[in-house]
């Protein structure tokens, strides 16, 4: 991936105020893009799209996913070279309790982003971001592959294998690869593991609840110390996005179809190992485990990055402590120099880009 590549390029990013979007908003700035960004107001007041002023950076639009008129009209007007696509509801537990909210969003949401498309007539490459809960879990060892069936029993994970479906539903009908002179239009998506990172403040998050417990000074609940994730810093996998959408820009043919993002094999942790390296790290806190059988969550996931690594030549660049260090001083900084924040947000990018040859 190349800084040259995305300099001046028109780049939509829907979730622009989410956590992983408004990580990718900044790096892309750092990479000289012309960012536009359509999503719901930020939920918290120390998000990382408040926090570093992220609107500063791109032409800010707060709107509902679900607005196809407006979407329509944007992508009009802006004509992206580029749209990564991260607006959903994101949160598995939460998804219990709103299935239609997370139905409406995660499906409906996304084809609207694709039918609007439509109207950009200039070339452009569109990554839409699922996740790894989009693979029928069978509690097997064996880590995911792209080519694996799809399904989900919660509503969040059910919604995202739907959006792919409805992918591939959109790039066989109206952007088919072998017809791409005709239509200029060129899909991926982009299935990531657990990521991690400063600014997300989300409910039934792992690292979230670590860092209120502790400034709260009270004990860290877990509700499921033996489930297996693939924990990864937010950067990883936006290096990731950012990679497939140039290729797939430059190539449609080679470059569509589902990529998965994550660490490799050996990196992958129990929540209460994540929890004891965080204490670690820290210095302080302790956790205690309260398990909730009302809500079913998979206890063992992984991903197979084989074809990331061996054909997009993408590869994990921290380990799961190194992701754990990194994000973990992230929150610090805010606590101890808000001020500052931006700074260190930069240089995170910076230094993250560094390891990448970037």
């Amino acid at each position: 991936m190349g800084k040259e590549f995305f300099k001046g390029k028109r780049v939509l990013i829907t979730g622009h105020t989410g956590f992983k979007g408004s990580w990718l908003t900044l790096m892309l700035s750092q990479l000289g893009a012309e960012v536009m960004g359509i999503a719901l107001a930020p939920r918290h007041e120390n998000d990382f799209f408040v926090v570093n002023q992220i609107s500063r950076f791109c032409d800010s639009h707060i709107s509902d996913i679900s607005d196809f008129q407006f979407i329509k009209e944007k992508i009009k007007d802006f004509q992206p070279d580029l749209i990564f696509h991260l607006a959903a509801q994101p949160l598995v537990r939460y998804s219990y309790g709103n299935p239609l909210e997370t139905y409406q969003t995660n499906v409906m949401g996304t084809a609207n982003v694709l039918e609007a498309s439509k109207s950009a007539k200039s070339k452009c490459a569109i990554v839409v971001i699922t996740t790894d809960k989009v693979y029928q879990n069978n509690e097997w060892i064996y880590p995911y592959r792209e080519s694996d069936r799809l399904g989900g029993k919660d509503p969040y994970s059910s919604s995202k294998a739907c959006a792919e479906s409805v992918v591939a539903s959109y790039q066989h009908s109206f952007f088919h690869p072998q017809e791409f002179r005709h239509h200029q239009k060129s899909i991926a998506t982009a299935r990531a593991g657990n990521v991690i990172g400063g600014g997300d403040w989300s409910e039934d998050r792992l690292i979230p609840d670590i860092v209120r417990a502790i400034q709260a000074k009270t004990e860290i609940i877990i509700r499921n110390p033996e489930a297996i994730r693939p924990w990864q810093h937010v950067l990883e996998p936006l290096h990731g996005y950012l990679l497939l959408a140039e290729n797939l820009y430059q190539d449609p043919l080679k470059y569509s179809g589902a990529w998965n993002f994550g660490p490799y094999p050996q990196e992958v942790l129990k929540v209460k190992e994540v929890v004891e390296k965080a204490i670690d790290i820290l210095n302080m806190g302790s956790y205690t485990v309260k398990k909730n059988m009302d809500l079913h969550e998979a206890t063992l996931l992984k991903l197979d990055i084989s074809k990331s690594l061996n054909v997009l030549n993408w590869k994990p660049r921290l380990t799961t402590e190194e992701a754990i260090t990194w994000t973990l001083q992230w929150y610090k900084e805010l606590s101890d120099n808000r001020a500052g924040i931006f700074d260190y947000s930069v240089k995170s990018v910076q230094d993250y880009l560094n390891l990448c040859h970037i």
